[in-house]
């Protein structure tokens, strides 16, 4: 179950950032399929950031996920969407050497249908944010709930 295409993977290029393309369902509704990725490689990894990594069974496959949980051995990682699938719940822990870089910043790339002025707003609003790890994202949409609430 890939989740970012294979032309993601950094050469050893002189900064330690690349971009990563998402292309599976396994972290919505933190990233979505076609959002561009700033991927912040060799960046100390805290639980709750979202991270690249390399698939444990497949190590040319590039992958996706949230570092739930540190354990023996390495990271328990998860997909923000539950019914996907594709994460430690099928291999297990993935050891440090495979967690390539966390997750900076995402970029939502412009649909066709995007055409009409108010469109193009919410669009350039909305499009480039930070992800943020799980405790800050969590805290983020509840402060908007409660905003809403009132």
């Amino acid at each position: 179950m890939p989740e970012l295409s294979q032309d993601a993977e950094r050469v050893r290029a002189p900064l330690p950032f690349g971009v990563a393309e998402v292309t599976g369902p396994s972290m919505v509704p933190t990233l979505y399929h076609g959002d561009r990725l700033l991927v912040h490689y060799g960046a100390r990894v805290k639980r709750g950031d979202v991270v690249v990594l390399r698939h444990p069974f497949q190590q040319d496959l590039l992958v996706v996920k949230r570092a739930a949980e540190r354990r023996e051995g390495g990271w328990w990682v998860l997909g923000d969407n539950a019914y996907a699938g594709g994460d430690s719940t099928d291999y297990g822990v993935v050891p440090d050497e495979l967690v390539l870089g966390r997750v900076r910043f995402r970029y939502r790339p412009r649909r066709p249908a995007q055409r009409s002025l108010p469109a193009l707003v919410v669009w350039a609003l909305s499009a480039a944010r930070p992800v943020l790890s799980g405790r800050a994202a969590r805290s983020v949409r509840s402060a908007s709930r409660r905003l809403r609430a009132r």
